[in-house]
């Protein structure tokens, strides 16, 4: 897949995401399949972060500045250190949808770039642009099929009628 399409599908699926996580009411938002699972609110607050501070700064980084030291970053840890559980879900979600068309106008300004460009990670080695991009998009598939599942959990879980006849999940 070519660096513009993967970039035209992570503008794409700001809809995905919009449509799957609008007008959700407080206690769907809020519950969880089980006990130590994120619940929708800590979702989208990851996806937020995700956004801005692991892979659009990563793939510019890379492309711009690759001698520059990555800084830190905790995505499971930040679901306590953040409080994402304190958050406004519908703001977040805004925000969220937001930085995804701030990054994609930054990416669409960068489709000539040298993508091979890479960043020294300190476990990982050499990540290059191109790496971090095609990650993104996979993070993203990763967390609409999570969302889905959630759906489908929150569904099964509000009645005792059974949903086999749906087919296998």
């Amino acid at each position: 897949m070519a660096i513009r399409k993967i970039i035209i599908q992570l503008e794409n699926n700001k809809n995905v995401f919009k449509n799957l996580l609008k007008e959700i009411p407080e206690p769907q938002y809020l519950w969880r399949p089980k006990p130590e699972k994120w619940c929708l609110l800590e979702i989208v607050c990851h996806l937020l972060d995700e956004e801005i501070y692991d892979f659009r700064t990563r793939v510019i980084r890379a492309l711009e500045n690759p001698e520059k030291e990555l800084v830190p970053i905790d995505p499971e840890g930040w679901v306590k250190t953040r409080n994402y559980s304190s958050k406004d879900y519908d703001n977040t979600l805004k925000l969220f949808l937001n930085e995804r068309d701030a990054s994609v106008r930054c990416l669409k300004q960068q489709t000539d770039a040298d993508w091979s460009r890479a960043l020294r990670h300190p476990q990982l080695g050499e990540l290059s642009a191109e790496l971090f991009l095609r990650n993104w998009l996979a993070h993203d598939y990763l967390h609409i099929r999570q969302i889905l599942r959630y759906k489908f959990e929150l569904l099964k879980s509000s009645s005792d009628i059974d949903l086999n006849y749906a087919g296998n999940w």
